[in-house]
């Protein structure tokens, strides 16, 4: 950036020895040494894609942490793609391998590690459902890269997905410094800042592959881009032809095929822009919102105000000052008809007794 920017051409000793002469340590921590041996690169473009994400201040020590997710070509050093995002989660990966999927095509396989995003712990509870699929431990981003079909491989360690690891810790000195001096502090911002700032990235730090030409292939020519990068979800369809997705209550409609889908195993899918549509057997069915139930009005009800059932105010009353005293158990007094009775009783008791020889 200084032979960029300011026209200073210096080696990286030079800046090492100045930032140190000033008092400015690195700000990586050295860690013990250990022996590791380098592993060869991939042969071809597409072969092997490094993806992971990096929790960071982008925007400097009083701005807000993000997560960048960015995913690296194993054979050429290529970054294929990157966004920010509030923080690491399933949307984002979607987001990441879709920019791949459109500008590249589909790799051969994905290195990543082993975060819940990608694989389910081996402890979790299966449930009947999950034990009757082909992958019981599959999540969504699993299921789409076995939609793509891309191989998913499961890193050991940080170490073993090097490549990645290095690109984060380039991304945050230089890309932090390249925010900085474009003065950006929004993430939209930021996000529209990656698309100049990778290919300057890639054109500076890339190398050339050992062998020419790529392996990218091609999605499934048959399944949307829109249907396959979606959030799906398994429901069955009660006895009125409806389902319940989180808040929301869907009515099926007939059609050709079927006069009736009570009981049927349906699939709910959940698109980025948070549509929803409902398929089954690969059928998109016609659906329309369902009318609200009883306990749904009454609730609407109430928060409107035009609720005809009066209701107790919950406004709180004071809490009092003194502690209150634990209540006595009240006995009654000595003229209290129980007593009464009781007392004539055990007179009568008394002189029957006293007859007895």
């Amino acid at each position: 950036m200084l032979a960029e920017r300011e026209g200073i051409a210096l080696s990286r000793s030079s800046v090492r020895r100045i930032l140190a002469k000033a008092g400015i340590p690195s700000p990586r921590r050295r860690r013990p040494a250990k022996h590791r041996s380098r592993r060869e690169r991939y042969p071809q473009e597409g072969m092997l894609v490094q993806i992971d994400g990096s929790p960071h201040r982008w925007f400097g020590r009083q701005g807000p942490a993000l997560t960048l997710l960015a995913a690296i070509d194993d054979a050429t050093g290529k970054v294929l793609g990157a966004v920010f995002r509030q923080q690491e989660d399933a949307q984002g990966y979607f987001l990441l391998i879709r920019m791949i999927v459109e500008k590249y095509g589909c790799p051969l396989a994905v290195y990543r590690d082993r975060h819940g995003i990608f694989q389910r712990g081996k402890n979790r509870n299966l449930t009947i459902a999950d034990q009757l699929e082909d992958q019981p431990n599959h999540t969504q981003f699993g299921r789409l890269l076995k939609e793509l079909r891309i191989e998913s491989i499961p890193a050991q360690s940080p170490q073993a997905k090097g490549r990645i690891e290095r690109l984060f810790g380039t991304f945050q000195d230089r890309l932090v410094s390249e925010l900085r001096f474009e003065g950006i502090v929004d993430l939209h911002q930021a996000n529209a800042m990656l698309s100049q700032f990778l290919p300057r990235y890639n054109r500076r730090f890339a190398v050339p592959p050992q062998q020419n030409g790529t392996v990218y292939g091609q999605p499934p020519h048959r399944v949307e881009l829109n249907t396959m990068f979606a959030f799906k979800y398994l429901r069955t369809v009660g006895m009125d032809n409806t389902l319940r997705f989180r808040q929301h209550r869907i009515q099926i409609q007939p059609d050709r095929h079927r006069t009736s889908y009570a009981r049927a195993r349906v699939e709910v899918h959940e698109h980025m822009d948070g549509s929803l549509a409902v398929y089954y057997r690969d059928r998109c069915l016609a659906t329309t919102d369902a009318p609200a139930e009883a306990p749904v009005l009454r609730v609407q009800n109430t928060r409107h105000g035009s609720s005809s059932v009066p209701h107790r105010s919950t406004t709180l009353r004071p809490a009092s000052t003194t502690a209150k005293k634990p209540a006595k158990p009240w006995k009654p007094p000595k003229d209290h008809p129980w007593r009464r009775q009781r007392l004539r009783s055990w007179l009568n008791w008394r002189t029957n007794s006293a007859d007895l020889p």
